[in-house]
């Protein structure tokens, strides 16, 4: 007897083979191929086989078509079509990412409501749980195997997440979870699986730490310390990982669709595993879903006619062309996103991130396409009081994003690089004039900070406006937290930019002379 375990994780509402760089734009990715991979895979299904999917969570947002969706939930459906695709593969389980929280509970319940597979979260408790989770666990009991499945999401999302959008719930450890569960559970099962939104905290291969153990990613403590699971599907890092770690199978199938996890459980008599597999196989080359299209076209059309809308004309050039040249010196383009921020707020400092390398600010016509394209995250603001200590403390964080070639060019340094690049972790400041000398060791390169022509002292109290995962720490950066939040905003970082472009016909591109480097 095999068991075949497909999964998709972190599609990130990336429906169709395209980006949304450009209106014609095509990429080998998307649910809708991934959805066309299993199928195939499921209509291939042997008589001594038995093939499940599970859809591994974060699928409600990150592309244009998920915040179109989310934007015009008051006048269309089209948020419930998210849950009408993941229907039509029936898959036997599925668990929840992070990100699924990001637009609130009372959303995310609209969005499940007609969902027709269940939701397992064996780690989320709480008063609002029953709104989002069906049960810790399913079996299944198909051609005489009993099949246990453990779903788990990662503990960190209180750490990120505006709290008004977790009401009511509690989110405990995967690993001490899934450790309880197993003990439950394992005696009623000939087969046991686990899926996490969660990923790996060491090298799979070395066992090595690849980042700092705050309970983010708890999969490679399971992989080593629970071994009575017979494999596990993960997701959350965005990495291409298929591999056999301590006799059990285990996969992470990319981002945005682009593979789909495959792990083939070989029986025994005994229906114990006698060999495992684990691979990813990538969707391209597959032709979209037909009967997925015709659910979503619409919606797909509607939202690349709205990303096409004008929004602004800017004089001068606010493009990106060297991305890491913008972070070490600043650029017109994040100025005017911290910019965004003052007006929105009324602060006077303010700290922004260029996200990826993918963006490419904004040339003289400017749509929703390229705000959408240039913000990708629909991050809400907050206020803090700090001080300046706590903002040398955060610049301290930044400057150790950059290293220094032998050449004297500059790279980014393994702690914003591995085992995942985290180019969203490094902030550029507007309001503040300051150094960062790269000779000197790392947490003692900012020099002298100044604010409103004076030096800002580290006593001295000041507001700062971040985006909430900012705010409450994320990123490594313990210098900010909920308890120093004096004021927060509801609307989203994309709107502002389109409400901030709208009210000032007249914005000319002029680059910041802020930040200096000395190297």
């Amino acid at each position: 007897m095999k068991i075949t375990i497909l999964s998709t994780s972190d599609v990130h509402g990336y429906f169709y083979p395209t980006d949304f760089s450009t209106i014609d734009d095509h990429h080998e990715l998307g649910f809708l191929k991934a959805a066309s991979l299993i199928r195939k895979v499921k209509a291939d299904e042997k008589p001594n086989e038995i093939v499940l999917y599970i859809e591994n969570g974060d699928i409600i947002e990150g592309s244009p078509m998920d915040s179109y969706a989310y934007n015009t939930r008051e006048t269309t459906d089209y948020s419930q079509k998210i849950i009408s695709l993941v229907n039509l593969l029936k898959p036997d389980a599925a668990v929840l990412g992070n990100h699924e929280f990001n637009y609130g509970l009372d959303y995310l319940g609209q969005v499940l409501k007609e969902r027709s597979f269940p939701i397992l979260g064996a780690n989320i408790s709480g008063e609002s749980s029953s709104r989002i989770v069906d049960a810790p666990y399913k079996i299944i009991e198909e051609k005489g195997v009993k099949i246990g499945i453990v779903g788990l999401t990662t503990q960190f999302i209180p750490h990120w997440e505006d709290p008004t959008n977790i009401g009511g719930l509690h989110f405990a450890s995967a690993f001490d979870t899934l450790k309880e569960t197993v003990t439950q559970l394992r005696s009623q099962v000939d087969v046991l699986l686990a899926a996490y939104h969660g990923g790996f905290e060491a090298d799979l291969i070395t066992g090595q730490p690849t980042e700092k153990q705050t309970g983010e990613n708890e999969g490679s403590a399971i992989l080593r310390e629970i071994p009575e699971i017979d494999a596990l599907v993960t997701g959350h890092q965005h990495r291409r990982e298929a591999a056999i770690v301590n006799g059990i199978p285990v996969t992470q199938p990319g981002y945005r669709g682009s593979d789909v996890g495959k792990i083939v459980l070989e029986l025994d008599e005994k229906k114990h595993v006698k060999r495992s597999t684990a691979q990813l196989i990538p969707v391209s080359g597959q032709q979209l879903a037909q009967d997925l299209q015709q659910v979503s076209e619409q919606w797909y059309d509607d939202t690349q006619k709205w990303l096409d809308q004008p929004v602004a004309t800017i004089t001068g050039d606010m493009r990106i062309t060297d991305h890491m040249k913008a972070r070490a010196q600043g650029h017109a383009y994040l100025d005017l996103v911290n910019h965004v921020q003052m007006e929105a707020t009324g602060t006077e400092i303010s700290g922004t991130a260029l996200f990826n390398d993918d963006v490419r600010g904004f040339g003289k016509n400017v749509t929703v396409r390229n705000v959408m394209n240039s913000y990708v995250y629909p991050n809400t603001l907050v206020v803090e009081k700090v001080t300046g200590a706590d903002l040398r403390a955060a610049l301290e964080r930044c400057a150790s994003f950059f290293e220094l070639r032998e050449d004297g060019s500059l790279q980014i340094s393994a702690e914003f690089s591995t085992p995942k690049v985290e180019l969203y972790n490094y902030d550029y400041y507007t309001g503040l004039d300051y150094t960062f000398d790269l000779h000197k060791p790392v947490g003692q390169r900012v020099g002298k900070i100044f604010h409103a022509g004076a030096e800002l002292l580290d006593e001295q109290e000041v507001e700062v406006v971040l985006n909430q995962y900012r705010g409450v720490g994320g990123g490594d950066y313990p210098m900010f937290s909920a308890d120093k939040i004096v004021r927060e905003y509801a609307d989203d970082m994309p709107k502002l930019i389109i409400q901030y472009l709208q009210d000032h016909p007249k914005i000319t591109a002029a680059q910041p002379h802020n930040i200096h480097l000395l190297r």
